[in-house]
């Protein structure tokens, strides 16, 4: 354990964002399967509408760094491949 009071606080704020990030990182990974469920049902409306949430989800946790934007931009071209599959 740290013994500087500044070392002790990085150490809190640093398990305060870590857990904030794996909330994002979860709800991400929940939303994408949700839509992944849609696609694997041939329910186009459903999957338009959880693909939706899944790139605002996306952009969101790019938006604060808890995944890179280009990780981000390369689901998105999956998920929308697999969706234009769908309606195809």
């Amino acid at each position: 354990m740290a013994n500087i009071k500044s070392a002790q606080k990085r150490i809190k704020v640093t398990a305060a964002k870590t857990l904030r990030n794996k909330m994002v990182k979860s709800a991400l990974k929940t939303t994408i399967k949700t839509f992944e469920a849609a696609v694997a049902s041939n329910n186009v409306e459903e999957a338009k509408a959880n693909f939706e949430n899944v790139v605002k989800a996306l952009d969101m946790a790019s938006t604060k760094g808890i995944i890179h934007k280009n990780m981000a931009s390369r689901k998105k071209s999956r998920l929308a491949a697999k969706l234009n599959a769908l309606n195809a």
